[in-house]
């Protein structure tokens, strides 16, 4: 800091909040700290008996606080028309979804720029859905001024890619092969069926047909290489059949298939006997999906994790579903308030 005469301080950053009191009208202040002094604040601050102030020592190698909190704007979005942000105030800028998607987060280099000290990027979890809108996240320096030195290396941790993307969450088309004797006989009516397609019109998918079949291994692959090839359908969705009972074939029919099987199980309460699959028809890959009975009566799922993210485009790996071990289980709450939660993050 240094003591300059106030009528010099045009260009300078002001190192504390300013106060004006008027009895009985008024008490606040007129600027805050990091505040750049103009020409036009000059005759303010000497009416509130500011005849000196102390500011900051700006100089070529120093960035003040709004600019700073620019770079690193730049740094989470690049130059993508998928983001909103705001101006800067107090240092911090914001920064919202311009359209609906699914948001990306590079952990990697988020987790390198918060580590090299004086500069945060707060964000929302990643890999969930968003709306145009939503609050993404806020960047910030710590001090009212740093060193360009120092933005350079956030930028030099961040590379060409930005930390945050935004992906398209396509409204495909899908396919239902509901499993068991007692919904193939009549004897209950299918649940299911009605519990995909209204998570499945959440996203604008469009239902091409369902098949409901008795437990044969044979007839349920033939179903979902129908679906997949003949309907050319972009998922396909395998209900029940998914336990260790002897009568329950949904994996093996599945794997029948030729499908790549990612993974069977999930650590993911409910949904522990999910499976994923991925399978190359035509030369296009079908997410091929078996998807256990919790799915039918419970208000959220693996299933509510994982979809997004196919609809997306995303390939999941093993390694993804793994990673939902920590966050993965629902407390099954009175009243849901997911994505609002700790499930799945």
């Amino acid at each position: 800091m240094k003591l300059i005469n106030t009528v010099d301080a045009v260009g300078h950053v002001l190192c504390h909040d300013m106060t004006r009191i008027i009895p009985g009208e008024e008490k606040g202040p007129v600027f805050r700290k990091g505040h750049v002094v103009t020409e036009k604040d000059i005759p303010l601050l000497l009416s509130i008996g500011k005849e000196h102030l102390y500011v900051w020592e700006m100089n070529d190698d120093m960035l003040h606080e709004d600019e700073a909190a620019a770079v690193l704007r730049d740094i989470c979005t690049g130059d993508s028309a998928m983001f909103e942000t705001t101006l800067p105030k107090e240092g911090k800028i914001e920064i919202l979804a311009a359209c609906n998607g699914l948001l990306k987060i590079d952990r990697t280099k988020l987790n390198k720029i918060n580590s090299l000290g004086e500069m945060m990027i707060a964000t929302v979890h990643g890999d969930f859905p968003v709306k145009k809108g939503d609050k993404l996240a806020g960047t910030r320096v710590i001090p009212l001024v740093i060193e360009k030195s120092k933005m350079n290396e956030a930028k030099a941790v961040a590379g060409e890619d930005p930390v945050l993307r935004l992906l398209p969450i396509k409204p495909l088309s899908y396919g239902i092969v509901t499993t068991g004797s007692e919904v193939y006989k009549g004897l209950i009516e299918d649940k299911f069926g009605p519990v995909l397609k209204h998570k499945m019109d959440e996203y604008n998918c469009k239902l091409v047909r369902q098949i409901i079949l008795d437990d044969n291994k044979e007839q349920i692959t033939k179903a979902i290489l129908e679906l997949a090839s003949e309907d050319r359908c972009d998922v396909v969705l395998v209900s029940g059949g998914m336990s260790v009972d002897p009568d329950d074939r949904t994996p093996a029919a599945i794997t029948d298939t030729g499908a790549d099987i990612v993974s069977y199980g999930a650590p993911v309460l409910p949904g522990a006997m999910f499976l994923l699959s991925h399978l190359s028809v035509e030369g296009r890959t079908v997410p091929v999906m078996g998807l256990p009975g919790c799915i039918m009566y419970a208000a959220r799922t693996v299933f509510d994790l994982t979809l997004p993210r196919v609809l997306a485009g995303e390939r999941l790996t093993a390694s993804d579903l793994a990673a939902y071990g920590e966050g993965g289980l629902c407390l099954n709450c009175d009243v849901c308030h997911f994505p609002n939660c700790g499930f799945g993050k």
